[in-house]
């Protein structure tokens, strides 16, 4: 029976999001006192997610890193520049919406990426490695992003964001993952489709309170919102276009380009809420709520755009090798 409900929930997904932040905005006075409960709720999600990576895998994928290399460049210095500056161009004087626009791309990768992965038969090794390294570096790279692109312009707690990324998403990664290795997989077989629905459960119940934290944002929807939500919309589709384009220039097959497009194209956009919504005055947390809206819903459409012709039963392989500088896996 679960199983039932996570592929059906895994079929509308791209309407989840959506739906709970409108959820969130129209009933925010029942969410918002349960903020508290956002990253125990995370965690659980990371828990979870985490229980299908094990540490052969990471290791096997480590001995090819170009791939893995080329990942983090354009998630965490192209996409955060590209960031910077349509903020300027757009919002000259405006450093919160620009920090704002600048979290929602400098954050990790989502691990939702890996549920669309696997759907699309791309390269499931090569993933959740990518997915672990990015959490790993994240209270790393996010805070020295952000003070580096931002500055002193926005106060931020920086050492609280580090803090608070290592509980929701670090800590919860390492005892997945030491759980899969100690009992050889056996607790991904028996306990990951088992808690597989209530992870994306917890992701709904996660956006409708951070969304009713920022409701006040949404009750006109107004030119600067609707604006706003384009040019977000805007930046994240270039994150999968050059993640699907990159792997297409370096000559990498359908696997590795099916896990490039997900992983440069989403983020763990929860995460991105729950920082900005804690560490940040809430206008920060607009584009970051924007996001989550179309983030599903684009993550379908660029799937259907470029993968079509390959349907996710066509048994392409999904943990090959890692290509290297020149070659496929």
């Amino acid at each position: 029976m679960l199983q039932t409900i996570n592929k059906t929930m895994e079929k509308w997904m791209p309407l989840v999001t959506p739906t709970s932040v409108v959820l969130g905005i129209l009933f925010s006075t029942w969410f918002s006192p349960y903020t508290a409960w956002v990253p125990w709720i995370f965690g659980f999600m990371t828990f979870s997610g985490s229980l299908s990576m094990n540490f052969g895998d990471l290791k096997r994928v480590l001995t090819h890193p170009f791939p893995i290399l080329v990942f983090l460049t354009v998630i965490h210095i192209l996409m955060p520049l590209l960031a910077w500056g349509i903020g300027h161009v757009v919002y000259p004087g405006d450093p919160l919406t620009i920090t704002g626009l600048i979290l929602l791309l400098c954050i990790p990768t989502g691990i939702v990426s890996f549920m669309w992965v696997s759907i699309y038969k791309g390269h499931i090794a090569l993933t959740l490695s990518m997915i672990l390294i990015d959490t790993m570096l994240a209270p790393f790279l996010v805070p020295s992003t952000l003070s580096l692109l931002v500055g002193a312009k926005v106060e931020m707690d920086v050492w609280g964001m580090m803090e608070g990324l290592t509980w929701m998403i670090v800590v919860p990664s390492l005892l997945g993952m030491a759980l899969n290795q100690w009992t050889r997989g056996e607790v991904k077989k028996t306990w990951g489709p088992r808690l597989s629905p209530f992870s994306k459960v917890g992701l709904a119940v996660v956006v409708m309170i951070n969304s009713s934290v920022i409701a006040g944002y949404f009750t006109e929807l107004t030119g600067k919102v609707i604006f706003l939500a384009f040019i977000c919309v805007l930046i994240v589709a270039m994150g999968y276009l050059i993640g699907w384009g990159v792997a297409k220039l370096l000559g990498w097959d359908r696997g590795v380009a099916v896990s490039m497009m997900f992983n440069c194209g989403m983020r763990n956009i929860s995460a991105g809420a729950v920082m900005a919504i804690s560490y940040f005055p809430p206008p920060v947390a607009l584009p970051v709520i924007i996001g989550m809206v179309f983030q599903q819903m684009m993550a379908s459409s660029f799937a259907y755009l470029f993968f079509r012709r390959n349907s996710p039963e066509s048994g392409v392989p999904t943990s090959g090798g890692v290509p290297g500088r020149s070659q496929s896996a």
